[in-house]
């Protein structure tokens, strides 16, 4: 038998080789990838169930998961359940797919999920009209559990699969069992990301890791629907003191993404090879303005009509935005761009009718009494808008006095349901995403409900009973039409009344690949290079 040896090597071949090993170790470490991502403002509200914040529902979307999603087309989708409907179509099943585990290494339950269904109808605003018409809810074995309805809805797929304010957020049952009225304490979700406890400082930096145990979907990510594929293993979210610090960190190549660029400060960067400009939110906001109906001179539908007439949109959108690439006029209740679009009575509610206003507000009751309109003066989105309000309905022949303050002396404001004589208020404009107004569940300003409603308190019985016709079917035609029906109200009694619809354009850093356009903001499917 030939016995082989090694040959010793000589001092040039081993220097040899450990260069090649010092230079090629490196190339086998990980280099660890972070977006840090300046976003409109500071975390400090945790719990997305309790707060119905914009930034607290996408915190929401990286470290908690939900049954169904909803894709670019409105559709809704399997996301961690799949479904399926009893012939009667009263009894849903719902069976948790296979590797859902929580962040603390537990399996998902159908135990958590009703949990977490039962705190979200608790507060929601859809919820709590499905909380009513829900007979019971219970586990069938280890993966699936059964919503038993008293009738037959489509509440209950677009309520779990709604894309913001509230979401139907899944968390373990021994978080979920705290009141939605409370705010939780412990972040355990399921999702995509793990909150990274020990590196929060609220209103300054939240810091999210890859969840390595999560396993996506194999569709592809559409919206909330689809794969939720990380591709990196950090994002950072930390605030600027004002817009312009953020611009320029991101032109330093500081930070990565900026979730809102005021559209005066787009100049300085729109030449700039190392960064992007995109509208990754395309169906953006609707802004528009409520009436307060309980007391006089709103309490009158010809005073309502009268000042509608009265206003030009686009004058509003002008002041707003500045921009036509970023804003658009659009006459329905239920936001253009989203299912039930509709463009009735679109000369009335976008153009201005001056001189019919003013016959229709001489032949009403209207006394010449001061129209109190609020007027915070502190937030770029909502300060334009009652300004050329009170210019329009001055031009009308209306007595008009705005009431500044700051925005969240507005908020409070809201609630106060006085005359405007002893405190109160008549008019106040605000905006809200197209991303929960688009059903006239989702857009809480169609209840109409008196005083149950939201500010403004209108009370039209016709449409609550159509709310109740439009939650008691599963029709797609007939929701549809009975959607177009409530907007006609809605416009015909001035219930609230759009006045147009913005975007607001995002910046990142050319580094930042495949960015998911979507109604919300989420750091799945984007890649890092360097």
């Amino acid at each position: 038998m030939a016995r082989h040896t090694l040959a010793p090597l000589s001092r040039t071949t081993l220097a040899g080789l450990l260069l090649a090993s010092a230079c090629v170790a490196p190339l086998a470490v990980h280099a660890e990838t972070t977006v840090t991502a300046v976003m409109h403002a500071g975390l400090r509200v945790m719990d997305p169930v309790f707060s119905t914040s914009f930034l607290t529902r996408d915190h929401g979307y990286m470290i908690y998961d939900t049954l169904l999603g909803m894709d670019e087309q409105f559709h809704v989708q399997p996301q961690m359940a799949d479904w399926s409907v009893s012939d009667d179509g009263k009894t849903y099943t719902f069976t948790l797919r296979d590797g859902l585990k929580w962040h603390d290494g537990t399996p998902v339950t159908p135990a958590d999920c009703i949990a977490s269904i039962k705190r979200w109808m608790g507060v929601d605003g859809t919820g709590q009209v499905l909380q009513t018409m829900v007979e019971d809810m219970s586990a069938v074995d280890e993966k699936s559990f059964s919503v038993r309805l008293q009738e037959p809805t489509g509440l209950l797929l677009s309520g779990l699969a709604k894309l913001s304010s509230r979401p139907a957020f899944m968390m373990p049952e021994r978080i979920a069992v705290t009141p939605g009225s409370e705010a939780i304490t412990e972040f355990v979700g399921s999702g995509p990301f793990t909150f990274v406890a020990d590196q929060f400082r609220p209103g300054v930096k939240v810091v999210y890791a890859k969840n390595t145990d999560y396993q996506p979907r194999s569709e592809p990510a559409s919206w909330t629907a689809g794969g939720k594929v990380v591709n990196v293993d950090k994002v950072e979210w930390v605030t600027m003191p004002d817009a312009i610090t953020g611009v320029n960190a991101l032109l330093q190549g500081e930070i990565d993404f900026m979730q809102q660029i005021p559209l005066d400060l787009l100049p300085l960067l729109q030449n700039n090879d190392d960064v992007k400009l995109d509208t990754i939110d395309e169906l953006g906001n609707w802004t528009y303005f409520r009436f307060n109906h309980l007391h006089a001179p709103f309490n009158d539908p010809a005073v309502r009509e009268a000042a509608m007439l009265a206003i030009d949109q686009q004058q509003v959108l002008n002041a707003l935005i500045g921009n036509p690439d970023y804003s658009r006029t659009c006459a329905t209740t239920l936001g253009c761009g989203n299912p039930f679009e509709s463009d009735y009575r679109y000369d009335d509610v976008v153009k201005p009718q001056l001189e019919k206003a003013q016959a229709l507000l001489k032949s009403s009751s209207y006394k010449g009494e001061p129209v109190v309109i609020l007027h915070p003066t502190d937030m770029a989105t909502v300060s334009p808008q009652p300004v050329v309000i009170a210019d329009a309905l001055r031009k009308a022949g209306f007595n008009v006095q705005l009431k500044s303050m700051d925005w969240q002396s507005v908020v409070m404001q809201q609630g106060n349901q006085s005359d405007a004589a002893n405190g109160g208020w008549n008019i106040f404009s605000t905006y809200a995403t197209l991303a929960s107004s688009g059903d006239p569940f989702g857009n809480t300003t169609l209840n109409a409900s008196g005083k149950q409603a939201w500010a403004g308190w209108p009370d039209v019985p016709e449409i609550e009973a159509l709310r109740k016709q439009f939650a008691l079917t599963t029709d797609d035609a007939e929701r549809k039409a009975i959607a177009l029906k409530i907007n006609e109200l809605a416009i015909d009694q001035g219930v609230v009344i759009p006045l147009g619809q913005f975007t607001i354009p995002s910046a990142y850093s050319q580094t930042l690949h495949n960015v998911p356009h979507s109604p919300v903001t989420v750091f799945w499917s984007l890649s890092k290079s360097n």
